[in-house]
């Protein structure tokens, strides 16, 4: 499944817009969460679990155990952002 990443806020500052990303069928929120966390460098620093993140599926606000869809977009962001 084809996957659009996005970043917002301090996340998008070190680790940029986003990006394009293939995933298995059935893969969750949190297990892309996690293959994210295990590239290492700034992505394990910036989304490791002890990390307050938040994450939307489809631009609504989604728990770890949401599936994935192909085509879906997925924004992981701090608690609080600007605006």
């Amino acid at each position: 499944m084809k996957l659009r990443l996005r970043f917002f806020a301090s996340l998008r500052e070190a680790l940029g817009p986003g990006e394009t990303l293939e995933v298995a069928p059935g893969t969750t929120l949190g297990q892309l969460r996690d293959a994210l966390v295990a590239r290492g460098g700034e992505h394990a620093r910036l989304l490791g679990r002890g990390r307050a993140v938040r994450a939307a599926l489809d631009q609504v606000m989604a728990d770890e155990d949401a599936a994935l869809h192909d085509g879906a977009e997925v924004a992981f962001f701090p608690p609080v952002t600007g605006g």
